[in-house]
């Protein structure tokens, strides 16, 4: 996990990540030293019923994405370089193409499947972090599989 973190007494808010994450049995790491595992990335996710995949596909990489992706059962995500995203969110705004979300973000380069046991405690420990007031994001590179989900009620 990369946990962005903006505070103003970063010794309270380094101690309470750790006891973060010792509870639900993971280690913090020094600072920066798991964001080789991701890239800065613009993701942008679009209904599948919104627009066929051929015209999508021609729309975002004339606007200048790198990538569509359509392993989501009912999502299209458009990947961008940070730098051409207002430009492919602009012209999919142009055609009037509604996005689910939109953003820059981190992006891992590889992902781990969890099974439930590992998912179960992952899962907590994201939901803590998410939650802590000076935590502006956090990024996973996990996977869960759609039964597990459904089992951890989520």
């Amino acid at each position: 996990m990369l946990v962005e973190v903006v505070t103003d007494n970063r010794n309270r808010t380094a101690a309470d990540i750790r006891s973060i994450f010792s509870k639900y049995n993971g280690n913090m790491a020094d600072s920066g030293s798991v964001a080789f595992l991701f890239d800065k990335k613009g993701l942008i996710a679009i209904k599948k019923d919104a627009i066929g995949e051929d015209e999508l596909m021609g729309l975002v990489l004339d606007a200048g994405a790198e990538d569509l992706k359509t392993e989501k059962a009912d999502l299209y995500e458009v990947i961008t370089a940070p730098e051409s995203f207002d430009g492919v969110k602009k012209a999919l705004d142009d055609k009037k193409i509604a996005t689910e979300s939109a953003e820059v973000t981190m992006v891992p380069k590889t992902t781990v499947v969890l099974d439930e046991k590992k998912a179960e405690s992952v899962l907590k420990l994201y939901d803590m972090l998410d939650d802590y007031e000076d935590v502006q994001n956090v990024h996973a590179n996990f996977e869960v599989s759609e039964e597990i989900m459904a089992k951890l009620d989520r």
